[in-house]
């Protein structure tokens, strides 16, 4: 048997080497997070009479590739005209609307740094534009209702999942006092006081 200079049998270091290297490919690599669905988002926010933010309409725009995997998983546009009929947009209708308990919509208002509870999708809608599925729901303010002053709204997944980007319209209906502001996050700003 040949002995290594430091004492060790040579098949037991090679048994190590194998097994660590063996450990090695078996472990899972942490995957990097990274968004698997895009949506561009627009909203609506529904001010009364009183100056009372009430309701909040969603826009959701997918992104191609997601919009066809539900087509085809749902077996809806089998013509490929990018047109549906009336009863496969009613078929669409509602799809992203089934929610677990406790998810929020990834979409938090908040008032003055405090959470607004929203209710879950109402009034659902679905269509297609160029491609894409775009689906419409409206959440109600539970208790009625909070001042529209000083609001602020974030639409993002915490898992990263879902990519959501407000490329669509903000628009406030009715409160025409209301003044809208967009404040684009400071990624690089964001990066260096991480590093």
């Amino acid at each position: 048997m040949f002995i290594a200079p430091w004492g060790a049998p040579f098949y037991l270091l090679i048994m190590r080497i194998w097994t660590k290297a063996l450990i090695a490919v078996c472990l899972p690599l942490s995957a990097a997070a990274h968004p698997h669905v895009f949506i561009d988002t627009g909203l609506e926010l529904i001010i009364d009479e009183t100056g009372q933010l009430t309701h909040v309409r969603v826009t959701w725009a997918y992104d191609e590739f997601y919009s066809l995997l539900i087509l085809e998983d749902f077996r809806l546009d089998n013509d490929a005209d990018g047109i549906l009929t009336q009863a496969e947009t009613e078929y669409l209708t509602g799809f992203d609307a089934q929610w677990v308990e406790g998810y929020n919509g990834d979409l938090v208002i908040a008032r003055d740094g405090v959470v607004v509870p929203l209710s879950g999708p109402m009034e659902p809608t679905a269509t297609t534009e160029n491609g894409r599925i775009v689906t419409t729901h409206l959440r109600a303010v539970e208790g009625g209702g909070v001042p529209a002053t000083g609001l602020s709204a974030k639409a993002f997944d915490e898992t990263y999942y879902t990519y959501y980007d407000m490329t669509r319209p903000v628009t406030v209906e009715g409160g025409s006092a209301c003044m809208i502001e967009r404040i684009d996050p400071d990624i690089d700003g964001q990066l260096a006081q991480m590093q």
